[in-house]
């Protein structure tokens, strides 16, 4: 019997010792969490055997628990690499399919495939919440989770509908003698040009020609010829034809037109505040409305999760809200490796939510949390561990010098 005893102490010291070499093993795993095994005694007696005379019977492992501590953070230069800051996990899911294939991980190492998907380094999708282009959650709970994707444009173009320049246009300026043509630089004063947009999203050049003429009539005004082209196609105000007129007083301020003047092209072109000064042609400020679908520059995630992406046309969109899901009991995950788990009928129902709601932790972009390891405890229990299984072996070794002395004295 002392034989079995023995036995059940080495097979106990030998589950620890693997537990806390995996442990000391995964000390570099982001987001891993340490196991701790619990062990319970046997004890032997019959239905008949007094109370007090009930004899043990060696250890049993009762079971091998992960620790879901907080693991300490380290930065990170990737900025889709997140940590959890208190309770929950990240949801990840191999493709597409029900709430069943689920995955729960703290592990926040996340890039992007070569389809734009977001994923971890089994390429499995992180799950986030919808949210309307300003960052308000559209949806909740897990019917509503979705692959988080990122775009490679903004979305839909707009088009140009108005054009805005403030100048200053000389009023020493001379009218030019020759006919205005656009190709004779003679026949005009100064120009400027500006970059305008169709419903397409097409960029085209907008140019806009000054030309200072005699006008008796509206002596002592000055009135200035405004041509305009699109591309290499003019275009009118309307109603046209004709240049576009501003009139200056004589002190330089623009009496007509006072606002935006509509133009055949689509868009109006607006010089309010222009005025003629006794200095040389300038363009203070030139702005236009439209722009072309924007090119992905840039992605970041707030501490609420809120995936917000960065365009080259200066549009800032809200992708979603990253989705942290947790369980009762955290015990009863399924291990599935690599920072992984699933539910299981032990671990109670799946609850999903967003970040900083309802008990569940914020969310750290740039950082990844650590193993939470503490490598001088593992190495101590391994010391412990080893003399536990030491000490059985010694006790192995001296029911079998016993069992020999017995067997001599009946020789």
């Amino acid at each position: 019997m002392t034989f079995f005893i023995s036995l059940t102490g080495l097979n106990a010291a030998q589950t620890e010792l693997s537990v806390l070499s995996n442990n000391i093993a995964n000390v570099g795993t982001s987001g891993f969490k340490k196991s701790r095994v619990e062990f319970g005694d046997i004890v032997t007696r019959s239905a008949t055997q007094a109370a007090n005379r009930a004899n043990g019977a060696g250890v049993a492992v009762m079971s091998v628990k992960q620790q879901f501590g907080q693991g300490g953070y380290q930065t990170s230069s990737n900025a889709l690499d997140l940590s959890i800051e208190g309770q929950g996990f990240f949801l990840v899911r191999s493709g597409t399919g029900p709430t069943a294939n689920l995955v729960l991980s703290r592990n926040g190492a996340f890039g992007v495939d070569a389809e734009r998907w977001v994923v971890d380094n089994e390429g499995r999708r992180l799950q986030v919440l919808p949210t309307t282009s300003d960052g308000a959650v559209t949806g909740i709970g897990a019917s509503s989770l979705q692959d988080l994707r990122l775009p490679t444009s903004s979305g839909e173009p707009r088009a140009t509908t108005e054009m805005r320049i403030v100048a200053n246009l000389p009023a020493t300026a001379l009218p030019p003698v020759a006919t205005f043509a656009r190709d004779n630089p003679a026949s005009y004063n100064h120009a400027t040009s500006l970059t305008v947009y169709d419903a397409a999203g097409t960029a085209r050049t907008a140019t806009l020609y000054y030309r200072q003429i005699d006008a008796p009539a509206v002596a002592p005004n000055k009135q200035w010829e405004v041509h305009a082209f699109l591309g290499d196609a003019p275009i009118d105000p309307v109603p046209g034809p004709g240049p576009q007129l501003l009139t200056f007083d004589p002190d330089g301020v623009l009496l007509t037109p006072a606002g935006p003047v509509p133009y055949s092209a689509g868009f109006s072109i607006s010089h309010a505040d222009t005025v003629s000064e006794n200095q040389p042609f300038s363009v203070g400020f030139a702005e236009q409305n439209g722009y072309a679908p924007g090119r992905l520059e840039s992605v970041g995630i707030d501490q609420r999760g809120i995936v917000r992406a960065s365009f080259s046309n200066g549009e800032t969109l809200a992708l979603g809200k990253v989705a942290l899901g947790n369980v009762p009991n955290t015990q009863g995950l399924r291990q599935n490796g690599n920072v992984s788990w699933t539910v299981s009928a032990t671990s109670g129902a799946l609850t999903v939510g967003e970040p900083t709601v309802d008990g569940l932790g914020g969310l750290s972009a740039g950082s990844l949390e650590r193993s939470n390891v503490d490598l001088t405890e593992e190495l101590v229990g391994l010391i412990t561990a080893q003399r536990n299984f030491q000490a059985n072996a010694r006790a192995i070794d001296t029911a079998s010098t016993l069992l020999q002395t017995i067997i001599q004295l009946r020789n």
